[in-house]
């Protein structure tokens, strides 16, 4: 019985679904997630830092020059997606009505998230180089891209602030991937020479801070959530038909980079960087642009889908995660 259970149950699947749970059912303080939210940041800048410090400059080199990785990593998140949240929100308004099923279609214009889609491909032993790439690109365009997307298919939601506020999401957005994400990378990289075979002998410490810092999100996200009020308008019956979608939604985008990755004739490990940077949604790029492209009324209900399906694919992946670093 016993290994069956360490089979079956892994202990960081039951610390993000006991993080969840508080951040869902106690009420956090505003200090509380002032401290959390600052942490979470602290982590990500050591986590990119230990990412850049581990590995040799030559794979991140190949991990810009996979074309088929990073070609793949961009359809799934910037057609892919949008089209098949377009096809759920369709088929989903008359369950969850027009704002959650406008939501539903916002998710699918977001990038790809960046601090989960490595951290997971990391616990995967997938490419960690190509991930670091894939999700950056996929972020740093979405700056770009989800705006336009949004205001092509969103339209009849309008707008709250126009080009300006869009040009501040954008410029804003890419400084904090250069800031948080690229320079402790970029500096990690400069120290490789130096502390990389030690980092590398130690990798322990890049999973602790793995696990960390999408502990750190998971509970980030939901207080603030649970603080603002998210959830007080939605019926049992919504959230579980939201979820129905949401699940529906991540099985088919991680089958389609799986085997299309197979499909692309990518090996296992930057298979793993496909799916997990294919798959994924950001939270962090689509709430402030959401305050930007949307009314202040619509923003909330909005809002809602990205949140759930966040929380969903951390679970999912993390589960996924370890299945995949067993088999190897």
């Amino acid at each position: 019985m016993r290994r069956v259970v360490g089979q079956w149950v892994d202990p960081f699947i039951v610390a993000i679904v006991v993080v969840l749970l508080v951040g869902l059912l106690v009420p956090a303080p505003e200090g509380v997630r002032d401290v959390t939210g600052v942490a979470g940041d602290v982590a990500v800048v050591l986590l990119f830092l230990l990412y850049g410090a581990r590995l040799p400059t030559r794979d991140v080199v190949r991990g810009l020059r996979d074309w088929r990785l990073q070609g793949g990593i961009l359809a799934a998140t910037f057609v892919l997606f949008p089209v098949l949240a377009w096809v759920a929100a369709v088929l989903s308004e008359p369950f969850l009505g027009a704002g959650l099923a406008a939501g539903v279609l916002y998710l699918g214009l977001l990038p790809s998230t960046v601090q989960s889609s490595v951290a997971f491909t990391s616990v995967a032993r997938g490419d960690v180089a190509g991930a670091i790439c894939g999700a950056t690109v996929s972020n740093t365009l979405g700056m770009v891209l989800t705006p336009l997307l949004a205001l092509w298919l969103m339209t009849s939601g309008g707008s709250s602030g126009g080009a300006g506020d869009l040009a501040a999401v954008g410029i804003g957005g890419i400084g904090g991937v250069l800031l948080q994400l690229l320079l402790p990378f970029v500096v990690g990289q400069v120290l490789q020479r130096w502390v990389g075979d030690w980092v590398r002998a130690h990798r322990p410490l890049t999973l602790a801070v793995d696990r960390g810092t999408i502990l750190l999100i998971v509970f980030s996200a939901v207080a603030d959530a649970s603080a603002e009020g998210v959830w007080d308008d939605m019926s049992p019956w919504a959230v579980v038909a939201l979820l129905g979608v949401s699940a529906v939604l991540l099985a088919a985008m991680l089958a389609a980079t799986w085997w299309g990755g197979r499909g692309l004739g990518l090996d296992d490990e930057r298979r793993v960087a496909l799916l997990m940077c294919g798959s994924k949604k950001s939270l962090a790029t689509g709430l402030p642009m959401a305050i930007a492209l949307f009314p202040a009324a619509a923003v909330g209900t909005i809002a809602v889908p990205v949140i759930v399906f966040h929380q969903l694919q951390l679970v999912v992946c993390s589960v996924i995660a370890r299945r995949l670093a067993l088999r190897r």
